[in-house]
């Protein structure tokens, strides 16, 4: 997203690297970090509300995410890419609190109804349950396949950076994955999606 920036955001920070971002955020160019959050906004609001299916507590999670990023800003070491570490934050927060607070699911687009002319009504209002059934499914996961299954299929993040995002290694996301599409489906049963 190098390029696109908040009209607000000086334009000498648009085009610089992430860890050239960092850098000047650490030299005490805090807009630098503006430029973070809005680069990464995005992906950690998604990946915070894959994990806890509501709108409110997934924009809150992500304020906490990058506020802990700020505060421990000095502790990237560049070791991967400045979004593997806000994913690994991200996970983290959402982990904690996860196995704080059960969640409520809400509907990613609920008020937003996709019109096709493939689909009747009855088919909308189908799919609309299917994923409904689907995310609760996912929230029932342990949180290491939750978290392995969420940056996989709806974070479409390779086996690798799953790896780096949680700390763990490439053969333990394969199996959490692996696990998470097994309990899945022993969940699922005879319910037809």
């Amino acid at each position: 997203m190098a390029g696109s920036a908040d009209p607000a955001t000086p334009s000498r920070f648009v085009d610089v690297a992430d860890a050239d971002l960092v850098t000047a955020c650490l030299a005490g160019e805090t807009a630098a970090f503006d430029v973070i959050v809005e680069r990464h906004r995005r992906a950690i609001y998604l990946l915070c509300y894959r994990f806890v299916g509501q709108h409110e507590d997934a924009s809150d999670l992500a304020q906490d995410v990058f506020l802990r990023a700020y505060k421990s800003l000095g502790g990237f070491r560049g070791q991967s890419s400045l979004g593997t570490w806000l994913y690994r934050i991200g996970v983290n927060v959402c982990l904690n609190r996860v196995s704080v607070k059960r969640p409520v699911h809400e509907a990613l687009d609920e008020h937003a109804v996709l019109e096709s002319a493939d689909q009747s009504p009855a088919e909308r209002v189908l799919e609309g349950e299917r994923a409904v059934r689907m995310r609760a499914f996912v929230s029932r996961l342990p949180a290491k396949q939750r978290a392995a299954l969420v940056l996989r299929i709806y974070q479409d993040m390779s086996h690798q950076d799953i790896a780096g995002a949680l700390g763990i290694s490439v053969g333990a996301v394969k199996a959490n994955v692996f696990h998470a599409l097994r309990n899945l489906k022993r969940m699922i049963g005879d319910d037809v999606l």
